[in-house]
């Protein structure tokens, strides 16, 4: 299944080509990403990381063309590419949904940790279960 988030486009996020800056991809990303598991996980996004800590340990970005500053909507669609014993790995893309573009293509590895130590742990059988239910072939 994939989630959907809107990306509002900032007027300082423009770079000086007139155009969203390469870096600010990232956060749009990563602000899709938390919205995507706290809904993934039953939780609100400021709760989740209290609940199922997790760390980003890598991610890549293929870009594919400019985003400019223009009325919305661009949205971050997000889903669950695989899931293994400690981490899982999730795919993204920022598209303009009303006219079929693709901006950027995203791929984002992520780790589970301990609340206190912050040492990789396996997920439990919930976290397995609810990300398993948001896989998906996009």
């Amino acid at each position: 299944m994939t989630f959907s988030h809107p990306v509002l486009v900032r007027w300082s996020d423009i770079d000086s080509y007139d155009h969203v800056n390469n870096v600010r991809y990232f956060d749009y990303l990563q602000e899709a990403r938390i919205a995507f598991l706290a809904d993934v996980f039953g939780v609100g996004a400021d709760e989740f990381f209290g609940r199922s800590p997790v760390v980003l340990v890598s991610q890549t970005v293929d870009y594919l063309r400019p985003i400019l500053l223009r009325h919305p909507p661009y949205a971050v669609d997000v889903w669950v590419d695989a899931v293994g014993t400690s981490s899982y790995t999730l795919k993204s893309r920022i598209v303009d949904h009303a006219e079929g573009l693709v901006y950027c293509k995203a791929t984002s590895v992520l780790v589970t940790v301990t609340a206190d130590t912050h040492a990789k742990r396996p997920l439990d059988e919930a976290e397995r279960a609810a990300l398993g239910q948001h896989v998906a072939a996009a």
